[in-house]
């Protein structure tokens, strides 16, 4: 067994993300995103959403693609939250649109 102590650390802990891809040990997953968007003509209107490309969905609500968020765009995105797991990002919506997610979202994210 090798001395970890002499070697010194593992050099492949320092590579980035892409040549980690590149010798196999890194794997691009789709991630899962909960944002919050402020209308910039009316800041009072705010919107909570999921989605897995961030970018468009900032688009759509900008193009009025969206029928929540028409009648007030352009939105400003004001913070997001990446998941691994789709249920993870579905249930922090969900508490997001809460009574006492409301309160934290107030408090802590807008």
């Amino acid at each position: 067994m090798l001395n970890r102590k002499l070697m010194g650390p593992d050099p492949r802990a320092r590579l980035p993300s892409e040549a980690l891809a590149k010798e196999g040990q890194f794997k691009k997953r789709e991630m899962f995103y909960v944002y919050l968007i402020r209308s910039e003509v009316f800041p009072e209107q705010k919107y909570i959403g999921f989605t897995t490309d961030l970018k468009k969905r900032i688009e759509t609500h900008n193009a009025g693609g969206s029928i929540h968020t028409s009648k007030y765009k352009p939105w400003k995105l004001i913070s997001y939250h990446a998941f691994a797991e789709k249920r993870r990002a579905q249930e922090f919506e969900f508490y997001l649109k809460s009574g006492s997610g409301k309160a934290f979202a107030n408090k802590r994210l807008w």
